[in-house]
């Protein structure tokens, strides 16, 4: 009852769990055992929206080989079933210029409604839709002139989530559970269309490489995860995707990750085989957090013939990009429901190697290994 009680309060207060143990969490890598991975329809890109405490989140990365890197998303969340807010956020990294600070635009959305077929969403001077065919999203705002946004993500091989649903499940009756985690990716798509600011006016994305995520959080997201690691990478012929997140105490410190390699036209392979090593780190004298400066992705899985594949990619992250205090971006309501939770200082470092790139080396049976050198956007998320 006592536990009960907590939890409780913690849905409604934002604080802390009781400890359930790894028993109270279902990871998708249970899935994944049969089904490693599936290939995603626009059935699987439906909006959820729940109508209880949730984060539900479109993104959309792009690198190029001269241009700046950016992502924009879309962001639906819902409070404790009490309020629903929706943002649209552009982030623009000027990875090839030193002298030009990176533009953040953050905006609240009014008027926001789902298509019939909960495929596309729409706000006052926004609309991210999903094409007809299932291949392409377009991405519209113009809610902030700083950075007015027309481009067009098509994706250039077939879209996954792990396992059959994608789910990793939270909850002492995991047959009803309380939460949940989902992930579903485009991971090799091709960019077109212009970002527009005041400064540099349209800039061109025709050509860039581009990620696409739709994900998840069924729970409040300190609840889900204490940290988070994150890669992109992008090269001529492959792309790699990797999201690992670790749960908090109260569900066993469990490690959960998925991620798979692309070329144009197949997923190589995708499922749960994944690891994300801090290889190297310093202490962030300004939160005490163990920034990473030299990280470790490994990708491990089997092919469609059988043949078991294994990659690497490892190396410095060079200076971080940006560092972002989660909470000073929350509104104002949403904190003050969420409450303040002892330990909860969440800060996102993000990396984009410029001076040496990455590269990405991939091993299929007994064939000889293939090296591919690309752009890596990383994050690492530290939460409590």
């Amino acid at each position: 009852m006592f536990k009960w009680a907590q939890q409780t309060l913690a849905n409604v207060a934002g604080t802390q769990e009781p400890e359930y143990g790894p028993s109270a969490i279902l990871s998708v890598a249970e899935e994944a055992k049969e089904t490693p991975y599936t290939e995603t329809t626009s059935a699987d890109l439906k909006w959820t929206a729940m109508e209880s405490t949730c984060v539900e989140t479109q993104v959309f990365y792009i690198t190029s080989d001269n241009g700046p890197t950016i992502f924009v998303q879309v962001i639906y969340n819902n409070v404790a079933g009490i309020r629903t807010t929706c943002q649209f956020n552009t982030k623009i990294f000027y990875v090839n210029d030193a002298k030009k600070e990176t533009l953040w635009s953050s905006t609240p959305l009014k008027n926001h409604e789902f298509s019939e077929d909960m495929q596309s969403f729409y706000a006052a001077d926004c609309a991210v839709e999903l094409s007809e065919d299932g291949t392409s999203y377009s991405i519209k705002s113009h809610n902030d002139d700083r950075a007015v946004v027309n481009l067009v993500i098509k994706r250039t091989a077939p879209g996954f989530q792990v396992g059959k649903t994608g789910k990793t499940l939270f909850g002492t009756d995991l047959k009803n559970p309380w939460g949940s985690m989902r992930h579903v990716f485009w991971p090799r798509c091709v960019a077109s269309g212009t970002i527009t600011t005041k400064e540099d006016g349209p800039i061109d994305f025709a050509g860039g490489r581009a990620l696409f995520i739709h994900a998840l959080q069924g729970m409040k997201p300190h609840h889900l995860a204490a940290r988070w690691n994150f890669a992109n990478f992008q090269g001529p012929e492959h792309s790699a995707v990797l999201m690992q997140f670790i749960t908090p105490p109260s569900y066993g410190s469990t490690v959960v990750t998925v991620g798979g390699i692309a070329r144009d036209g197949e997923i190589v392979f995708a499922g749960t085989g994944e690891t994300a090593t801090h290889v190297a780190t310093k202490e962030d004298t300004e939160n005490d957090w163990p920034e990473p400066t030299q990280v470790k992705y490994t990708w491990s899985g089997t092919a469609k013939d059988g043949s078991k594949i294994e990659a690497v990619l490892e190396g410095g992250l060079e200076e971080r990009l940006d560092r972002i205090d989660v909470m000073a971006e929350v509104p104002g309501f949403v904190k003050k429901i969420a409450g303040s939770v002892a330990g909860t200082k969440p800060f996102i470092y993000q990396y984009y190697p410029r001076e040496t790139k990455l590269a990405l080396k991939i091993k299929k049976g007994d064939a000889p290994e293939v090296t591919e050198s690309g752009q890596l956007f990383a994050e690492a998320t530290f939460i409590s």
